[in-house]
């Protein structure tokens, strides 16, 4: 990238501040500030705006390194230590030719802006040392996120899906991440809260999410930062054991029911009229030859008409 940023249509005193701020940047040297990555513990070296010529040493200059502008690192002068933060201190090298500064180990606290100023003290203007280099360098420091975790728990269920709360945590990262993940190749959008102590310490981050699952799914959470990322799967299980509702009779078969029964309750009545009628009516047959001869045995004898006569004759 160049130290030129053209944007058309811009008017005129725009270009004349532009180009003011061309020649600063011109005036040091078009330098832009260099990114240096690491993570906690690792060596990290901050390389400088100037090397030291093979013909010299570090005897002809005074070097400082600062970090956000005001806070001396670590400074040099004629090749002797004269200053070191006690933050930094037996964590910092300076190497005597490249004037690159080493930190080791990386700690999180070393995440900021820092500057690398070279003075050469051979070559002066009115009685002071000429700057002969001034340029910034950015170190952004990475903690690992643990792995995420992810738990889920059911707070209703039905036969059509099971309602859940799924949550994704991790701990002890830096900087600052985000949570992502996604569903059955569908992105999630997590409900996130962050934890630290300061912006300049390790967080614990939660996501959340509220689901209604209507099939078995595979859930994952993915943890970004700084460039890195962790994640986790999880299968999501619906709830089976539900019992599907029992169905109401239909219309036409309360109908027909009701048809039934009341067939079969005149049918029960019919029967009880015609039944003890009909009992009744062969006792009576039954009976009529024992009373006929009962009448009989009471009658008085007869004498026979012609018997009567032949007495009398």
């Amino acid at each position: 990238m160049g130290c030129l940023a053209v944007m058309a249509g811009w008017p005129l005193k725009r270009w004349l501040g532009l180009a003011l701020v061309m020649l600063h940047l011109v005036t040091l040297g078009c330098a832009l500030p260099k990114e240096v990555k690491s993570k906690v513990g690792e060596k990290v070296g901050l390389p400088c705006c100037h090397e030291i010529p093979s013909s010299e040493s570090l005897r002809n200059y005074r070097v400082y390194w600062q970090r956000n502008s005001r806070e001396v690192v670590l400074a040099y002068s004629q090749g002797v230590k004269i200053s070191e933060d006690n933050q930094y201190t037996n964590r910092t090298e300076l190497d005597s030719k490249n004037l690159t500064l080493w930190i080791s180990p990386v700690e999180i606290l070393d995440n900021g802006t820092y500057q690398c100023v070279v003075q050469n003290l051979r070559i002066s203007h009115d009685f002071s040392p000429r700057v002969v280099c001034d340029a910034p360098v950015s170190l952004s420091v990475t903690a690992d996120f643990s792995e995420p975790n992810i738990t889920s728990n059911v707070i209703n269920t039905t036969c059509e899906s099971t309602e859940m709360v799924v949550t994704c945590s991790s701990y002890g990262g830096f900087p600052k991440p985000k949570i992502s993940g996604f569903f059955n190749n569908g992105s999630l959008i997590w409900n996130t809260t962050w934890v630290s102590e300061s912006s300049l310490s390790p967080y614990n981050v939660t996501g959340k999410l509220h689901l209604n699952v209507t099939k078995d799914i595979n859930l994952t959470c993915s943890v970004e930062y700084n460039g890195f990322v962790k994640s986790t799967s999880l299968l999501l299980t619906k709830t089976n054991d539900c019992i599907a509702p029992t169905m109401p009779p239909s219309y036409n078969v309360i109908t027909a029911t009701s048809i039934i029964f009341i067939i079969f309750l005149l049918a029960i009545t019919l029967a009880a009229r015609y039944f003890p009628r009909h009992a009744c009516f062969h006792c009576s047959k039954n009976q009529d030859p024992m009373d006929e001869d009962e009448k009989e045995s009471m009658k008085p004898p007869t004498i026979s008409k012609t018997t009567s006569e032949t007495s009398s004759v």
